[in-house]
Order: C-alpha cells, then sequence, then structure tokens
C-alpha cells in the first residue's frame, strides 16, 4: 500500500513538471528581466520598476494602503522592488530545479496573490494581469499537493537517503508522501477558495460574472478634485485613476470657465509642453510633468496643479475643464 501511495505522489509531481518549469521562469523571468537583460532597478531611470508598481494604486483590492505607503516613500519602494526581485528569483529558480518544492509554491501563491490583488485590472486587450495572478494561485496551490518528483532536486535527495530528506519537514517543505490522514476536505476546501477569489475579482475588477463588462485600461479617465484658491493661484489635484499602464494621457488644454461657459483662461498644448515643473506638485513616484508635445500623466500619478491668476478674477471662476488628446474631456466645478 505506501509502495502504492509513493508510485501516485511521484506519478502527480512528475505529472506538473511542465507546470513547475513554465511557473518557474515565470517569476525568475522577472529577476532576468529587470537585472540581466536591463537595469530596472534605479529610479531616475526609465522604465524604474517601482513606477510600474504606482500604475496598479488606483484600483488595487485590500493593499491599496500598502502600495500607496511604498510610492509616498521612494526609498522604501527601492528596498521592497529589490527584496521583491530577488525573492521572484529565489522563488522561479527553486520551483525549475525542484528543490523545497512546496516552501517555494507558498512562494508562488504569494506572489500570485499580490499581482491578482494589486493589478488584476490591469490589461487592455483582454484580462492579462487577472489571469495571471488566478492561474498562479491555482498553480502555486497545485504544486503544493503533488511536490515533485522526477527531475528535481527534492527527488536526489531523497533518492540517496539524504539525511535532510529524513527530516519530518522535508515532505511538507520539499516533496514526497503529505503527513495528512485524508487530503480530499483540504483540496476541496482550497479550491473552492480559490474559485470564489476567481469570480469576486473576475466580477470587482471586470464584471465578468454579471452585469456590464467594463475595462479600466482602454481609455485614460482623470479625477479632478480638491479644488482651492491660494493667493492669486488656482490649485487643483489631478489624478488620473485609469487607462493602460504602458500609455500616458497626453493633456493638450486646460481652460478655465466662467458660469456662462466663457474660456478665461487657457493653457494650450505648447504652453502645457513647457509648464514650469515648480508649478507641479506631485504626491507619488509616477510624475505629472511637461512632455515634449503635452502634459504626460502616467497611470496612477496624483499631483497639485498651480494655475497664476494674474489678469482672472476667482470670483469669476466657475470650472476647471481638461482636454486630453485623444478628446476626452474632464471638468471640475469650482466653488
Amino acid at each position: 500500500m505506501k509502495q502504492r501511495i509513493n508510485t501516485a505522489v511521484n506519478t502527480a509531481g512528475l505529472f506538473t513538471l511542465s507546470l513547475r518549469w513554465v511557473i518557474g521562469w515565470t517569476y525568475f523571468s522577472a529577476f532576468w528581466r529587470r537585472l540581466v537583460l536591463a537595469d530596472k532597478l534605479i529610479p531616475e531611470e526609465a522604465g524604474y520598476i517601482g513606477e510600474k508598481f504606482n500604475h496598479f494604486l488606483p484600483n488595487a483590492i485590500g493593499i491599496k494602503p500598502i502600495i500607496e505607503y511604498l510610492v509616498t516613500h521612494p526609498e522604501a519602494l527601492q528596498t521592497s522592488m529589490v527584496a521583491f526581485t530577488i525573492i521572484e528569483a529565489i522563488v522561479g529558480l527553486f520551483i525549475i530545479l525542484g528543490l523545497f518544492t512546496r516552501l517555494m509554491s507558498i512562494g508562488v501563491f504569494s506572489l500570485a496573490m499580490g499581482i491578482l490583488l494589486g493589478s488584476g485590472w490591469i490589461g487592455t486587450t483582454c484580462l492579462d494581469e487577472w489571469q495571471i495572478g488566478i492561474l498562479g494561485l491555482a498553480g502555486g496551490f497545485t504544486i503544493f499537493l503533488t511536490g515533485s518528483s522526477h527531475y528535481s532536486l527534492d527527488q536526489w535527495l531523497i533518492n540517496r537517503s539524504h539525511p535532510i530528506a529524513h527530516k519530518k519537514w522535508f515532505s511538507w517543505l520539499a516533496s514526497g508522501d503529505l503527513p495528512m490522514n485524508t487530503l480530499k476536505p483540504w483540496i476541496l476546501g482550497g479550491s473552492m477558495m480559490i474559485f470564489g477569489l476567481a469570480l469576486y475579482t473576475n466580477q470587482v475588477f471586470h464584471g465578468g460574472v454579471f452585469g456590464t463588462l467594463h475595462n479600466k485600461s482602454v481609455k485614460p479617465k482623470i479625477e479632478l478634485s480638491d479644488v482651492r484658491f491660494e493667493g492669486n493661484q488656482l490649485v487643483f489635484q489631478i489624478y488620473r485613476v485609469e487607462g493602460a499602464d504602458v500609455y500616458g494621457s497626453f493633456l493638450i488644454g486646460i481652460e478655465l470657465l466662467d458660469k456662462n461657459g466663457v474660456v478665461l483662461f487657457n493653457l494650450n498644448q505648447e504652453k502645457l509642453a513647457q509648464y514650469p515643473s515648480n508649478k507641479i506638485k506631485n504626491r507619488y513616484v509616477a510624475k505629472i510633468k511637461p512632455g515634449k508635445h503635452s502634459l504626460i500623466i502616467p497611470l496612477g500619478a496624483k499631483a497639485d496643479f498651480m494655475i497664476d491668476l494674474d489678469n482672472v478674477q476667482p470670483i469669476d471662476i466657475a470650472e476647471i475643464k481638461l482636454t486630453d488628446i485623444s478628446g476626452i474631456v474632464w471638468k471640475a466645478q469650482v466653488h
């Protein structure tokens, strides 16, 4: 009976070989891209991973306070990104090699949970990040159950009767028979939890279970708030909460209107491209800044925008109007 159980465990571990290798490379390749093929851990360089992390913020579930803390504390953010990259490298490499497979599968599960809750809403043409996250959860759970058998370092240690393979904790953290009387309730419970999370996040992020489908990555959306006067300046907050993470909102016009819709003040495309940086107070790592032809607003960027009112009376201003290069318009009332 024991031999049959071992054979079944070995077969299950063998069946998940391709899953183990592909998931392992998925995480190890993050390290490979950021440090070997390019250096994406330098805050001043284009493609800094911390700015990508900032893109997750507007619609994350549950972990939004953590993300916001990090993007408002650049040094902590960089340290976290370095640590996160090292963890991905270790988890990915060990899963590929089949070393401490079950412990690494917990790492896969945790990393996938972070991806799902943080960026599961991102994906321009399909549900990219959501699929990566939820399949990572299911894959990590499955690999924990099967462990690894042939073509793994865990099995190599078992075959050679290495002392470490005889430790009580080895089967929990590496491979072999799970020391449990029955697995069926745990498998059913874990599978139900992951499936429930799949339905919940699919609905929250994309309306994929019932109601109207939506994709928050298709077009930019900007929220205007905290409108106020400070001396001879009009100050308001700009926060980009939707749109493609790889493509900014390109603002080509800011207008101040009176109650009849008459333009009192206008910043056109050329003026915005040369707007003084000291009139933009950025809150996060992703920064609103003048570009070559417009004002660039990355996904997740939030800033206080200041306009000098040299020839405009504050009492006359009734509305702020922002125009994107795509033609999208955002407005806010001035009280």
